[in-house]
């Protein structure tokens, strides 16, 4: 019997902040990639459409191998990492009393790694 193979899809520097893309990775973690893909098409999130890009990209490369079975996808692993700030620097808005206060434009690394289930034994 062979190891299962996975096959992984990223999308690094997402503009979207790595702990609102995390709630989206929780929720389709461990889940079957028919699930997964209803479940994103309809999530409410900015990220849940990245993730929906990043898993069927991670899907098309595991439809390159003759030996996997589509039907039998599972997502083994996700992950949201943090990027860099956008252009490597802090912005400034206006701030009370002629003070600028700094905010981050955030991004992150996203990554998707589906595996074949195994075959149930009847």
């Amino acid at each position: 019997m062979q190891a299962a193979q996975s096959f992984t899809a990223k999308h690094r520097f997402a503009r979207s902040t790595a702990r609102k893309a995390r709630l989206v990775a929780d929720a389709i973690r461990g889940m079957s990639v028919n699930e997964a893909l209803e479940l994103l098409q309809f999530a409410p999130q900015r990220a849940a459409s990245f993730y929906l890009k990043v898993l069927k990209s991670a899907v098309a490369n595991a439809s390159q191998s003759e030996a996997v079975n589509l039907n039998r996808l599972f997502i083994s692993d996700v992950r949201a990492d943090d990027g860099p700030l956008l252009n490597n620097r802090m912005r400034w808005r206006p701030g009370p009393q002629g003070r600028a206060m700094p905010f981050r434009k955030r991004t992150s690394h996203l990554t998707v790694v589906v595996s074949e289930a195994p075959a149930s034994e009847n």
